[in-house]
């Protein structure tokens, strides 16, 4: 196990399924008589706890916080102009799911940017607004974790950044 480790205790890393999650420790185990080498990564919101293997963080996705750079990219596509396809809505719906469990920051950004709704616009359907929900809370947790963990304030700010896109 002399290959350098991607990411270390305490660290924050963005698992494409699951969003923003803390690795709190590296173990080994033995699994079929093979020793593996593990992040465990808690996810603390959802009261989750994945083990991943370390070879194989990177091909499933997982990767460090976006850079303060990719935040402020992702919250100017939220104040692009909603792109709503005339698709049925299963592909779409299909498509936004995509983009959420990429863990791509700006393709999660433009899930919120399409589903956002503001007040005097229709109402959204049960399925819009669970992945609306779904990608505004993916966003607002990595937003956070980058600026200085404080969700609240994240919220605030992704919320008054779709607030001026309708003005």
């Amino acid at each position: 196990m002399s290959k350098k480790l991607q990411f270390s205790p305490n660290e924050y890393v963005v698992y494409p399924a699951h969003g923003v999650g803390k690795i709190v420790s590296v173990e080994e185990q033995d699994i079929a008589g093979a020793s593996l080498e593990l992040y465990v990564v808690a996810f603390e919101k959802d009261k989750m706890t994945l083990r991943v293997p370390t070879n194989k963080a990177e091909e499933i996705g997982m990767r460090s916080l976006s850079s303060p750079d990719v935040v402020s990219q992702a919250l100017t596509t939220l104040k692009g102009k909603p792109k709503v396809k005339r698709a049925m809505w299963s592909r779409r719906a299909q498509e936004y799911e995509q983009k959420i469990n990429s863990g791509d920051l700006i393709a999660i950004a433009e899930v919120v940017r399409d589903l956002h709704r503001n007040d005097e616009q229709r109402e959204q359907s049960y399925s819009e607004r669970q992945l609306y929900e779904a990608a505004l809370d993916r966003l607002t947790r990595e937003v956070a974790a980058v600026e200085d963990g404080d969700e609240v304030a994240a919220a605030r700010k992704v919320d008054s950044v779709l607030i001026s896109r309708a003005a």
